[in-house]
């Protein structure tokens, strides 16, 4: 938001007030902004006035609690509150959003063909999923994840490169900040258990990690298939359970490596069936 955005319609410190109050009660973005046009704001303005008020408010909030400084993270354009958000080649429907953490469920990111295609390049590579070793720099087996996965090199095929400029354009942020995407296989009882993306900054292998690019600032888990049970994207902190269905998408971001995102999530255990993913995960800067 710009000075000139609001100078008809000034932010009061009553107005800052109830803002940050209808937000700690629960009360979502969409609904703040539409009180305001209903006591006589401007749409554009109320919007832009609701983004900075709740955005300096967690900037105090995190300073106050000595985080590390926020950093531009990828964003969707959802300003206007829009039904589609244009990735290219496609439209993308915006089923829910959440301010904070920030979260963005998306429809239809791909069609049935492109998630069954996707599966059956990634098939035969598929071996025992690990984690980053933040202790180390390096990968290892984690308990707490038991899915088979694989890494498709950022661009290695056709409809690799495809969704990766999908995903560039839906987010505004650039292609080569992107890691290699991430296709993950659970079978029944198979899970990840709640964890962090962002690369722990107290750990000694985290400035190795984050030589290649920077810390990773927002995930994208894109679901492939449909388990019959269970499977779902878990948020704790929020209490939110995001459902696995094909071609959808959830998309989260986060602008320091703190808990303070409340980003804590993991994937459910899968109950009947099985589950089909891909993940990306966004970096600062160029990841190399």
């Amino acid at each position: 938001m710009t000075a000139a955005a609001t100078a008809s319609q000034p932010i009061t410190p009553d107005l800052r007030r109830w803002i940050v109050e209808q937000a700690g009660a629960g009360v979502a973005a969409p609904a703040l902004i539409q009180a305001m046009r209903q006591s006589g704001w401007n749409e554009d303005v109320a919007i832009a006035a609701v983004e900075q008020v709740l955005r300096e408010h967690l900037q105090e909030h995190a300073a106050r609690q000595a985080q590390p400084a926020g950093v531009p993270v990828p964003e969707p354009a959802l300003g206007d509150s829009p039904l589609f958000l244009d990735a290219g080649d496609r439209q993308v429907q915006v089923l829910m959003r959440m301010e904070q953490p920030r979260i963005v469920l998306l429809g239809g990111l791909l069609s049935p063909e492109e998630c069954e295609a996707l599966i059956a390049a990634a098939r035969p590579r598929m071996a025992r999923s690990l984690t980053v070793a933040t202790a180390t720099g390096g990968d290892e087996v984690n308990d707490d994840r038991t899915s088979d996965g694989m890494f498709f090199q950022r661009g290695e095929n056709e409809i690799v490169q495809r969704l990766e400029e999908r995903i560039a354009r839906l987010v505004r942020w650039p292609v080569e900040n992107g890691e290699g995407l991430q296709v993950l296989h659970y079978r029944p009882g198979a899970e990840y258990k709640p964890h962090y993306d962002y690369f722990d900054p107290a750990e000694p292998g985290t400035a190795t990690i984050t030589r290649r690019g920077g810390q990773r600032v927002a995930t994208l888990v894109i679901y492939l298939n449909d388990p019959i049970k269970g499977g779902g994207t878990t948020f704790p902190d929020v209490s939110l359970e995001v459902a696995p269905c094909r071609g959808n998408a959830v998309f989260f971001s986060y602008d320091r490596p703190h808990p303070g995102t409340r980003t804590l999530h993991g994937g459910a255990p899968v109950i009947e069936g099985e589950k089909w993913i891909a993940t990306k995960w966004l970096r600062e800067r160029e990841f190399k």
